[in-house]
């Protein structure tokens, strides 16, 4: 077994970005190519399984949201531990946090599972669409207990400046997804057709492997794990060190597909094929913004390894390499999709009711992409940082302020294009604000350490 100490608190800052930011992207863009090939087998089933799996995909997004919570929670703790060189602190934490997380894991499966219906009736989803839901959602909502442990399992290893093993995992379980899902979808041999639910299958089965390969190398390979029974008091104080950033982090986190379920909602009012469209963009956008989804997932464990170190410029001058990074890959990510947006929504489907929604998502929404990478990053960095509330107040400023009133006032003057116009003005606006407020904190914090380094020399004086 290897201890893991602080790595991240000495050398090139934008090396270590970088260095960290390439095994995450690459395991990130496997994830996320696994569920564009996911709406691409649905589309072959039909426009209706396609519709079903979109109405049921703001869901999904916020039990993961769930899961990036607690997972930011317990990197920041063992980041900070490991920044103090303390790996005994680092591994009770990270062993009191599964165990919190599988607590609140069952209870999403069982809370989710009882309100399927009443739910999925107010999002708008017609009655005879009910039973698929049902049925898809049932499943999905049986495999979160592995999508929570797994996820907070690998973002314990990246707390330790490990991208590549979290990585790797993220390949290994997203192409076993891949193999699972023609599989299950279209049947093979015994298997019989099973269409929608046969996607969902894969990614239970997928994901509990993921778990457990996961668990095994955070316990016997990082010494991650404690086996010996947890003291009540110590267990408590970690559990609340961690839900004093994994609660609003996860809050953050949830706050963006509730407003997709929102405007998902207002979508349906043009019927079930727009909803498809929606659902289709919004895999084409999972899987440009993985550039985004890296940065965010590295740069909490940064900001929280040099906070305990006491290294405040080395903060700041990551958030500023990552904006201009995020600013200038959003406009070339931007007319890639404009360039592509003829062509690629027919991938999924040859319905024009689908087609010209997602064209004209992919036409106007990426302009704000580099923005929205900048909301990303400075809300894990605030993470990092233990001051999860500047992440809370910027993703609601974005989502309930601004998005959702925009997107009803835009639907009611441009229809679907003003709720698309919507979504692009909240990111730019909220970009803005949000490094504008990580940066006065990370300077806050620097001018802190000058002081404290200036009278600890005083009094040695």
């Amino acid at each position: 077994m290897v201890s893991r100490s602080a790595r991240l608190t000495e050398g090139s800052v934008g090396r270590h970005l970088f260095n960290m930011t390439m095994p995450m992207l690459i395991g990130i863009t496997t994830l996320m190519a696994q569920s564009f090939i996911d709406a691409y087998f649905l589309g072959i089933v039909g426009d209706r399984a396609l519709a079903a799996f979109s109405f049921g995909y703001p869901i999904i997004m916020i039990v993961t949201s769930v899961a990036i919570g607690l997972g930011a929670g317990t990197s920041s703790v063992v980041a900070r531990a490991l920044g103090k060189e303390d790996h005994e602190r680092a591994r009770r934490l990270s062993t009191d946090s599964l165990l919190l997380c599988l607590v609140i894991a069952g209870a999403c499966m069982v809370i989710g599972i009882t309100s399927i219906n009443p739910l999925f009736r107010a999002l708008g989803a017609p009655e005879d669409m009910l039973p698929v839901i049902r049925g898809f959602m049932t499943i999905v909502y049986s495999a979160v207990p592995f999508i929570v442990l797994g996820m907070v399992a690998t973002a314990t290893m990246r707390a330790t400046g490990d991208t590549r093993l979290p990585s790797m995992l993220m390949i290994g379980g997203a192409i076993l997804n891949v193999a699972l899902d023609p599989i299950f979808i279209f049947g093979l041999g015994p298997i019989p057709e099973l269409g929608l639910n046969g996607a969902a299958i894969a990614a239970f089965l997928s994901r509990g492997v993921f778990f457990v390969a996961a668990f095994y190398y955070l316990a016997f390979k990082l010494d991650l794990v404690a086996f010996e029974i947890p003291d009540r008091e110590i267990m408590r104080r970690s559990w609340r060190d961690i839900m004093h950033v994994g609660l609003p982090a996860a809050g953050t986190n949830i706050i963006v597909p509730l407003g997709v379920t929102l405007v998902t909602a207002m979508i349906a009012d043009f019927g079930p094929r727009a909803v498809a469209g929606f659902g289709v963009a919004s895999r084409v956008e999972s899987l440009v913004l993985v550039l985004y989804y890296a940065l965010s997932a590295i740069i909490g464990p940064f900001v929280g390894q040099n906070l305990s170190a006491g290294k405040g410029e080395r903060i700041v001058a990551s958030l500023r390499l990552c904006a201009v990074f995020s600013v200038l890959s959003g406009l070339v990510i931007a007319a890639l999709l404009a360039l592509a947006s003829g062509f690629l929504p027919r991938i999924f489907s040859d319905n024009p009711a689908v087609t010209d929604v997602t064209q004209l998502f992919l036409l106007i929404a990426p302009i704000s992409y580099g923005a929205y990478g900048i909301v990303m990053v400075v809300n894990a960095a605030f993470n990092g940082l233990g001051d999860p509330m500047p992440g809370v107040v910027i993703s609601l400023t974005r989502i309930l302020v601004l998005y959702v009133p925009l997107a009803f006032v835009g639907k009611m003057l441009f229809g679907i294009a003003g709720i698309f116009a919507a979504y692009a003005i909240a990111n730019v606006i909220a970009g803005a604000l949000g490094y504008v407020w990580a940066q006065r904190s990370a300077r806050r914090l620097t001018v802190s350490e000058v002081h404290a380094h200036a009278a600890a020399g005083q009094e040695r004086h």
